[in-house]
């Protein structure tokens, strides 16, 4: 069914020691592997980063360990676990059959002096998309990409941002860095731990294999990294809820690849009383995950703080909390196209892709091993604390990295036992190796109740 995609297998990779959010001035992860850049092959040292964000989730989730008397697991890296779990779109299969991660509106561009990308998966974005451009809806992919020719990248990228739709024009990486919103993006730290006055109880008694046993997690994240953070909380024992907005349907097929372990309810938080809900919801929960635009879930339910003190709030954006850009929406491929990634895994013509969404998941990981990390702060003060992750910021941090190659090595692609078949539905195992599958798979988008 999937030998198309499958091959050979590599040796594992121990970790020997962990610096829990690598920084651009030196990289800390110590393997001992033959060659796993050929995993993940790019002229960007991907592979690195993956396995350092997996490494800093394995090393949170053995703090707990040592914080509850248990042994730490001192788990090793796979390289090929952690290869098909961050290409999880393209192991993903209903049926033996695989999808298309893209929609139609959805990818690189001619424009008259250079390229834009575009996003619009979703229904709602690909309204702006067109309303932005001033074409009807109506509008297939070879009209679109006629009338695109005739506009100027910078001019997309602007009537799309003024319209809530998702277009950037593809730079090179010094002219982002250069740029005031780059400059915004590649400051701070990797992942930033911010501490609030409230406080409030910390409920963390787990087990070895379930460290996080007794945490609850309110998700209300989607396309990819909060996903991937709250399922790898999941892994760990935590109790996940998420919540979707019941008039913006998720994409079934990236709901099912990045739900396992999670349980999914809807509340339309405009409506008070879903709103009262989500409020006692939150009250009895530990974390809150959200990837809302800075101040967008504010505007909606007040400071969540105050409704629950000393919550460990994760939060995950596209371009960073600060900046000309910060209330911008963006997903992996536009910040790759716009950080100058895009250009640079290029032919020369035209613009690439990272082999993966590694953005996304490797932010996903570092967002979950920072709510990990403040969790076990938060048993010990009560205090808490936001944990925030940009994937900008990660790809400041990919960018910087010294190591680029002139042109990627052959790929390896994963071994046929890095996927798990429940029913219809084919998925690839977790990217941390000492777990050999999700507690449960993913439930239907909404089929349960908003309760704990």
């Amino acid at each position: 069914m999937i030998a198309d995609i499958f091959g050979p297998h590599l040796s594992v990779v121990k970790i020997r020691g962990v610096e829990r959010y690598p920084q651009t001035d030196g990289f800390s992860l110590d393997v001992v592997s033959t060659v796993p850049h050929d995993f993940l092959a790019a002229r960007l040292p991907v592979y690195d980063l993956a396995a350092h964000s997996v490494a800093a989730v394995e090393a949170a989730a053995d703090t707990v360990r040592e914080g509850l008397g248990v042994a730490p697991h001192g788990a090793a890296l796979r390289p090929e676990r952690i290869a098909a779990s961050f290409s999880g779109d393209k192991v993903f299969r209903v049926d033996g059959r695989p999808v298309s991660a893209f929609a139609e509106l959805s990818g690189f561009f001619a424009t008259s002096d250079g390229w834009v990308r575009t996003h619009a998966n979703y229904p709602h974005h690909r309204a702006r998309l067109l309303d932005a451009l001033g074409l009807d809806k109506t509008c297939d992919g070879d009209r679109f990409r006629r009338h695109v020719e005739t506009l100027a990248a910078a001019d997309i990228e602007d009537r799309a941002a003024a319209a809530g739709a998702i277009a950037v024009r593809v730079r090179t990486h010094e002219d982002w860095a250069a740029s005031e919103p780059g400059v915004a993006a590649a400051s701070g730290e990797l992942v930033t731990v911010r501490e609030r006055a409230d406080r409030g109880r910390v409920r963390v008694s787990g087990t070895g294999s379930a460290p996080l046993d007794g945490v609850r997690v309110l998700d209300l994240t989607r396309v990819i990294a909060g996903p991937v953070a709250s399922r790898a909380l999941a892994l760990l024992g935590a109790d996940v809820l998420r919540i979707d907005p019941p008039q913006l349907p998720e994409i079934e097929w990236q709901h099912r690849e990045t739900g396992q372990g999670k349980r999914s309810a809807l509340l339309d938080l405009r409506d008070p009383l879903a709103r009262n809900r989500f409020r006692e919801l939150l009250a009895d929960a530990d974390v809150l995950l959200t990837g809302y635009r800075p101040g967008a879930l504010e505007a909606l339910i007040g400071e969540p703080s105050a409704v629950r003190p000393g919550l460990v709030h994760g939060r995950v954006c596209a371009w960073g909390r600060t900046g000309p850009w910060a209330g911008r929406r963006g997903f992996d491929s536009i910040v790759q196209a716009a950080s100058g990634i895009s250009l640079i895994e290029g032919d020369g013509e035209r613009p690439g892709a990272l082999p993966a969404q590694v953005l996304d998941h490797a932010s996903g990981y570092l967002s979950a091993a920072g709510v990990v990390d403040a969790l076990v702060a938060g048993r010990g003060d009560g205090v808490g604390r936001d944990v925030d992750v940009a994937l900008a910021r990660t790809a400041a941090w990919l960018l910087d990295r010294p190591d680029r190659r002139q042109s990627p090595p052959s790929a390896r692609v994963p071994g046929p036992d890095t996927v798990v078949t429940h029913g219809e539905i084919t998925t690839a195992r977790p990217a941390l190796a000492e777990y050999d599958d999700y507690p449960f798979p993913a439930h239907a988008w909404g089929a349960d109740a908003p309760r704990w």
